[in-house]
């Protein structure tokens, strides 16, 4: 019923007159909700901004309870996220898959670092089209509908690897897909490695692939929910 710990913060909403309930994503506590008494206030509104990283001590009477937050900002990015629109746009994207996709109070620690390491990333101004797509990579591995780029599905080659089979979710060289290819999702380098040179083609076709998985076998798993709007716009930024 009570514990300490850092979170990212996913969300805020108005609770009351005076309160927030917050969402935020804890690398041993998973998705985890509580009210912040003050949350709408001007000490507090400033801190509660989505990608910034609490210290959080959370307290319930019993364990499947809302229960309350007591907040301290522990590192603040909302503020660099906020001057560009893309990278705004990246972060959206990954707080409404988070929500979208997880079960609340389910631990993924290794999902958790990876947040923390792109949220980094888009405030500091670093390469980020890479590192966001291994983040939605990764997402799909914690969900259980993982990637597998290792090899060919057809030939068994490691080289060469241009699509991705849209059922299996497995990688195919040019030489495998043969007269199939029109059916395959493309398979960009920057999908398969996150330090590869940024490209917005490559990204684009990076989030069309990534995108079909969330849609097509995630969504449907979780009982038919749309993928948040959030993750649409960001994609859209790059289709045109």
């Amino acid at each position: 019923m009570d514990w300490a710990g850092e979170g990212l913060l996913l969300g805020t909403r108005p609770h009351g007159e005076s309160a927030a309930i917050i969402e935020v994503f804890t690398a041993e506590h998973g998705l985890h909700r509580g009210v912040v008494r003050g949350g709408v206030s001007r000490k507090l509104t400033p801190i509660l901004q989505p990608g910034n990283t609490l210290a959080l001590r959370w307290r319930a009477r019993l364990d499947d309870h809302l229960g309350n937050f007591t907040v301290e900002p522990a590192r603040e990015r909302a503020a660099a996220i906020l001057t560009d629109a893309e990278r705004l746009a990246a972060l959206n994207a990954v707080c409404a898959l988070l929500v979208f996709a997880l079960p609340d109070r389910d631990p993924h620690p290794r999902l958790h670092a990876l947040t923390a390491h792109l949220f980094d990333r888009l405030a500091g101004g670093d390469r980020w089209f890479g590192a966001y797509l291994l983040w939605e990579r990764t997402l799909l591995d914690e969900t259980g509908y993982g990637l597998d780029f290792s090899a060919c599905a057809v030939t068994g080659a490691v080289d060469g690897l241009a699509y991705v089979s849209p059922r299996t979710g497995r990688a195919v060289t040019r030489e495998g897909a043969g007269d199939y290819a029109d059916r395959l999702l493309p398979l960009p380098a920057l999908l398969i490695d996150a330090t590869a040179p940024e490209d917005r083609a490559q990204m684009a076709q990076g989030l069309q692939t990534t995108g079909h998985f969330l849609r097509d076998v995630l969504a449907p798993a979780l009982g038919s929910k749309p993928v948040p709007e959030a993750r649409n716009r960001l994609a859209a930024r790059f289709d045109r």
